[in-house]
């Protein structure tokens, strides 16, 4: 199976509802980080794809889309990969996406992102290598609001200049059904748009783990 739809925006961008939102709009089944945690034996391979040995054929073999991470971190290589698929780019304003991020991805009681910032400590745990995977261009960065804004900016400029309008759809999470079914040319369903993974739900499953 070959990806026809690979997601470039960051997570806290509205992935997990897009996700969602693909999979009811017929476009799925989508690839999102929660399918890494349901299936941890794909973990290798996403470490030898920060290694610039990926085999994307064996890690989307299940999949028709792609959103949020660890895919976000190697949409300019997807998009190359897989030259048919459309790229659906999720964005929002960038202090809100920082401040979203500290309070869940990136917040200091999500231990595996932090112990990645350490290179040395991604040798012995295959959770901590996977995260060091693909935070290798912000790691050392991550609680630095001025520096994740303007990697923020940089990101999203990155994408809209690289990839053809034809081929892309600029996506706020607000916009509900209408934007993705009109570019992908399928029904708006007859419900409301998805809304998951808030930042509370998100914190409240942190505090289950360390509690």
């Amino acid at each position: 199976m070959a990806l026809d739809i690979i997601g470039s925006g960051l997570g806290r961008t509205g992935t997990k509802s897009l996700q969602t939102a693909l999979n009811r709009l017929g476009l799925g089944p989508c690839h999102h980080m929660v399918e890494v945690f349901a299936n941890p034996d794909s973990m290798p391979l996403w470490i030898e794809a920060g290694e610039g040995r990926a085999d994307w054929d064996a890690i989307f073999r299940d999949y028709r889309a792609m959103v949020d991470y660890p895919g976000a971190a190697y949409w300019r290589e997807l998009a190359a990969y897989y030259p048919h698929a459309k790229v659906l780019h999720t964005t929002r304003d960038p202090d809100k996406w920082f401040d979203s991020t500290q309070a869940t991805i990136f917040s200091p009681r999500n231990s595996g992102i932090h112990a990645a910032s350490d290179p040395a400590a991604a040798t012995g745990d295959p959770m901590v290598a996977f995260f060091a995977s693909f935070t290798r261009d912000f790691r050392a960065h991550i609680a630095d609001r001025a520096w994740m804004t303007d990697y923020f900016r940089r990101h999203d400029r990155a994408v809209r200049e690289a990839i053809p309008p034809d081929r892309l759809l600029v996506y706020e999470a607000g916009q509900g059904w209408g934007p993705l079914c009109e570019f992908f040319g399928v029904p708006v369903p007859d419900e409301p748009y998805p809304s998951e993974n808030s930042t509370a739900e998100f914190q409240a499953r942190l505090a289950a783990r360390s509690g």
